[in-house]
């Protein structure tokens, strides 16, 4: 794709394969390129948070208490020292390192002030997410809606935000984290 706008790291945890070809697929037609990884293990989201350099991460996750549902794998699948449970802080702590993207935690509780610093303290330059457990059309909805207006209405971030936020009371749910403010 040529052009693009931006670069979008769209990254898929388990049974949100509906919701992230939505996502990939609407970003597309706004001319972004997207590369989607699907997370199999642990350990592939563990290289992705610590290598990835696209403008944008997109953590299209169900979300349990602030953190990451990763999946389950049988005992004898996991590799040697490979965490065997969710993401919260503590684990983008000890395995992330970004550089000054911006980060959609797009699942329930995934905007909790704990997990969203743990990704300010990573190098991550914005951190979005919801503050608690949202439906999920309209997780969906605030990513398409917040492109738009960068993409088409050549809105800020924080101005993009503010109007895919105030559409209702799911999308209110969304929480801004900054490294400026």
């Amino acid at each position: 794709m040529s052009n693009s706008y931006m670069d979008i790291a769209l990254v898929v945890g388990p049974d949100s394969n509906l919701e992230a070809q939505a996502i990939r697929s609407s970003l597309e037609a706004f001319n972004v390129r997207v590369l989607t990884y699907w997370i199999g293990r642990p350990n592939d989201f563990i290289k992705i948070l610590s290598d990835e350099d696209a403008d944008c991460i997109i953590l299209s996750f169900h979300g349990v208490e602030s953190e990451l549902v990763m999946p389950k794998l049988g005992e004898m699948v996991y590799e040697e020292n490979e965490p065997r449970k969710n993401f919260g802080a503590k684990e983008i702590l000890e395995y992330g390192k970004l550089n000054n993207q911006l980060v959609i935690g797009n699942g329930c509780t995934l905007g909790s002030s704990e997990l969203a610093n743990a990704f300010l303290n990573i190098g991550c330059k914005t951190y979005i997410g919801p503050s608690d457990y949202i439906d999920g059309n309209a997780t969906l909805y605030f990513i398409i809606r917040f492109f738009y207006e960068i993409l088409s209405n050549k809105r800020t971030e924080k101005e993009a935000y503010e109007l895919a936020k105030s559409t209702d009371k799911e999308t209110s749910l969304y929480e801004w984290y900054s490294v400026d403010t």
